[in-house]
């Protein structure tokens, strides 16, 4: 065990504002995924929980949703600032339980959640909170208590995306968070003291889908689910829900395309794309993880991606510099080592990578950052969202054929396109049906939706509409 992999035993919920021994005597172990040593025990927690944590919030709601516009801005500004004065702690704990370099998770596991939080504030004076239409009064009232399940690749990001605009609604929250990375929840839940947000507004329950998520998302005083994970799961949370029914906020897998167009800058652009589909070592559900070029430039590009990707540093997550860590889990690990081999077995081409372990990393959840090309649609490797540092190049005759090619999967989160023309990558990104598409490297932005289409899922995060979700309407009629 290393020096920072000190064993935290955690017994312990947050409910009604206090954090209480968990009425389950199981626990579960987190894992440093770089070390591969125990480093944390969290509850592994049963319905018992569940009921606490959602009674808290049942009881909070009356008062919270009562709040003032101003009031619940001043309470997320708080939120916000409290976060961003433990920030270095926070980043720590999400080093040693996800294994994303420091760099990174300083900037997109820290920054980004309290920017979130800045912006709900600021989205929240303008929203249509109540307006006329004709004679009738047109609210949008917050719609109860919301359990929120979130997955553990961008772990508090992908909280405060959701109880951010669930509580700037004015919705009380139950969090289960990702059993593999559940510590951050813990500062958050500091945090949330620390700001000064009332008892029971939200509450944090550790355990596994079965049964923690599987009783949150079925509990009768539970109004709206917010989900962000994997399709299977998706599915089964849908269907759990539509017994009562209640709404239901569902971010899920991606398959998405970058298509580079024909008078693009291939030097510049590829190693952007290589890039970008390795963020987070791959784990990242809106990765663009198909290279989509022209056919007569797939060999050059090969050369351009091949170098690119052997010139990103793998290594200890806790050193500055390094690009990319290791995968969550061993179970991850041999997930993409699995897929690596399909692409081989079905006849693609090797460029860089492969499924052994890193010579320089023995230990860790270790993938080699990996690129074929010579890969087809029907191909496994480019239908199937692999979780991982692993990037196809497919070839496309004209721009037609690209659009086709990258509106060829049952997913539809993300997308980028690439041109030295501005309007042309933006008539090719409206064709492509996902939830969002970045045209010639713009940046990701807080105030606008994110979503996705088809099998990615529905309802939107981040901005004015991110709240919006988490309203529904009523018409009072004079």
């Amino acid at each position: 065990m290393s020096a920072t992999d000190v064993l935290r035993a955690h017994d312990d919920i947050f409910v009604g504002g206090s954090f209480i021994p968990s009425a389950s005597t199981e626990r579960i172990p987190v894992v440093n995924p770089a070390t591969e040593q125990v480093i944390a025990t969290v509850p592994a927690g049963g319905v018992a929980d569940v009921d606490a944590a959602v009674d808290a919030a049942h009881a909070a709601f009356p008062s919270w949703s009562a709040t003032s516009v101003e009031t619940r801005i001043s309470l997320l500004r708080a939120l916000q600032d409290a976060l961003q004065s433990n920030s270095g702690t926070i980043a720590d704990t999400i080093v040693g339980e996800l294994g994303m370099p420091i760099d990174a998770t300083s900037d997109v596991q820290v920054n980004d959640p309290a920017l979130m939080l800045g912006g709900y504030a600021d989205a929240l004076p303008a929203l249509p909170l109540e307006e006329r239409r004709n004679r009738a009064l047109v609210l949008r009232e917050p719609v109860g208590v919301v359990a929120v399940i979130t997955p553990w690749n961008y772990p508090l990001y992908q909280i405060v995306a959701k109880v951010g605009a669930a509580l700037a609604a004015g919705c009380t929250v139950v969090i289960k968070p990702s059993e593999l990375a559940p510590l951050n929840a813990y500062e958050l839940a500091r945090a949330v003291n620390h700001a000064g947000l009332p008892p029971g507004v939200l509450n944090i329950v550790m355990g596994r889908g079965t049964p923690v998520g599987e009783a949150l998302v079925s509990h009768p005083l539970v109004r709206m689910v917010s989900f962000t994970g994997s399709t299977l799961s998706g599915r089964r949370i849908a269907t759990l829900a539509a017994a009562a029914p209640k709404p239901v906020t569902l971010e899920l897998g991606g398959k998405s395309a970058t298509i580079v167009l024909d008078d693009a800058d291939l030097d510049s652009v590829i190693p952007r794309a290589v890039a970008d589909c390795f963020r987070n070592a791959g784990q990242t559900c809106s990765a663009r993880t198909r290279l989509l070029v022209p056919s007569r430039y797939v060999e050059r590009v090969a050369l351009l991606a091949r170098s690119a990707a052997e010139r990103v540093r793998l290594g200890a997550p806790t050193s500055p510099g390094t690009h990319l860590g290791p995968l969550i889990s061993a179970e991850q690990r041999e997930k993409v080592r699995a897929f690596i081999r399909t692409g081989l077995d079905e006849g693609a081409r090797l460029l860089t990578g492969g499924p052994e372990q890193p010579a320089r990393q023995p230990r860790g959840y270790y993938v080699r950052p990996t690129v074929f090309d010579r890969v087809t649609s029907d191909m496994t490797i480019a239908q199937e969202e692999i979780f991982g540092p692993v990037l196809v190049i497919i070839a496309y005759e004209d721009d037609d054929d690209a659009i086709r090619i990258a509106n060829d999967t049952r997913y539809g989160l993300s997308g980028a396109v690439w041109s030295a023309k501005q309007e042309r990558a933006i008539a090719v990104a409206r064709r492509i049906d996902s939830g969002e598409v970045y045209v010639n490297g713009g940046r990701f932005n807080i105030a606008a939706p994110f979503g996705g289409t088809k099998e990615s899922g529905y309802g939107r995060e981040l901005g004015p509409l991110g709240i919006l979700e988490f309203t529904q309407s009523k018409a009072i009629l004079t």
